[in-house]
């Protein structure tokens, strides 16, 4: 089986870009979402040919119509899922590989200016934050090469969970400062910029869409992450994957069973695993609030809104999907799902207390 991690994408035969969503695979197929399919009237464009980017419920409706045998029924998780099979793998695109292509000028398709930026963000957390260049990519739709000519956005990628940890802290303490990077007659002075109010608007309706958070709250929130931000009018992402030595178990030795909704209280104990994907916090004092009452032991977030959302000994407030989790030689336990879909409706991680 092809090691594929969080992040990657994946090419099938059929000509479509599915991004990996997991870290553990079945035997015959790799646990993925569907990003982009053939559109004549697509706005993107690679190799002579047009793309379109479809969303959960196109992507679904795309694949039961054109594609089922990329549809499958999860006994792991106990839902519908996609992925490609591995007759139809076509290529694995990673993106710590395509960050090197870049880097080196190798793609003509992306701009000097966002070149010029991908270099100055790897450089930065090479040199400010002590990473490795191994364990740094970029992911989202330049990962595949099918970004727009104007790409609103950058999901740079850090490898290993101690690593992005650094890249956090380093924004965290130079942000909005110039710092010194590069060697000999390549050094340079940068500046990565914290999320600015004209970029708002556009991340509060891209990620919430009810009444869970307000404008107000999603933006004290996210400044406080220091996962986001600004260079040189370009949002960045700094996006977390594991690297393998950081995976547990193989697939299917873990079973997830939905009991229902619930409302709790809790103390978080551990948000080190919390800018993963999926997001992990480990809790305590549980409070039922509404719904299933299990005994929860930890909230686990599948969407990118409620990753490093809070923080360890802050009490907060969850609502989600009750999930059994039955892992081989351990004891069962239960945990809140927040995000089972893209949208989140009604589910969320957030303060007791109002931060605004």
């Amino acid at each position: 089986m092809m090691e594929v991690r969080t992040r990657d994408f994946i090419h099938s035969k059929d000509d479509l870009y599915f991004a990996s969503t997991n870290y553990l695979h079945p035997e015959d197929r790799i646990i993925s979402f569907l990003r982009y399919i053939p559109d004549e009237n697509g706005e993107r464009e690679k190799n002579g040919k047009r793309y379109s980017k479809v969303g959960s419920d196109e992507a679904f409706a795309y694949l039961r119509e054109n594609h089922p045998e990329y549809l499958y029924h999860s006994e792991v998780a106990n839902v519908d899922m996609m992925g490609v099979p591995l007759d139809k793998v076509d290529k694995i695109i990673k993106p710590e590989d395509r960050l090197k292509t870049i880097r080196k000028g190798l793609d003509k398709k992306v701009s000097e200016d966002i070149r010029e930026k991908l270099i100055d963000l790897s450089d930065f957390f090479h040199y400010i934050a002590g990473i490795d260049y191994n364990y740094l990519g970029i992911s989202g739709s330049t990962c595949p090469g099918l970004q727009k000519a104007e790409i609103s956005d950058l999901d740079f990628v850090v490898y290993g969970l101690e690593n992005h940890k650094k890249a956090i802290n380093a924004f965290k303490k130079y942000h909005n400062q110039e710092v010194e990077v590069g060697e000999n007659e390549n050094k340079r002075k940068i500046i990565l910029n914290p999320i600015q109010n004209e970029f708002w608007q556009h991340l509060y309706e891209k990620r919430i869409k009810d009444d869970s958070l307000t404008k107000e709250e999603f933006c004290w929130y996210e400044a406080r992450k220091f996962n986001r931000g600004v260079i040189r009018g370009t949002l960045f992402d700094i996006l977390c994957t594991r690297n393998m030595d950081e995976v547990e178990g193989k697939y299917g030795d873990t079973k997830y069973i939905p009991l229902g909704i619930a409302q709790i209280e809790c103390t978080i104990t551990s948000d080190l695993k919390s800018m993963d994907n999926p997001a992990v916090y480990e809790i305590t004092d549980v409070k039922h609030l509404d719904g299933v009452e299990e005994e929860i032991s930890h909230l686990a977030s599948l969407t990118h809104t409620y990753a490093g959302e809070v923080l360890d000994g802050e009490r907060v407030i969850a609502r989600g999907k009750v999930e059994k989790v039955i892992t081989e030689g351990k004891s069962p336990s239960y945990r809140i799902l927040v995000g089972s879909t893209r949208e989140s409706i009604g589910e969320y991680i957030k303060l007791k207390e109002k931060p605004v």
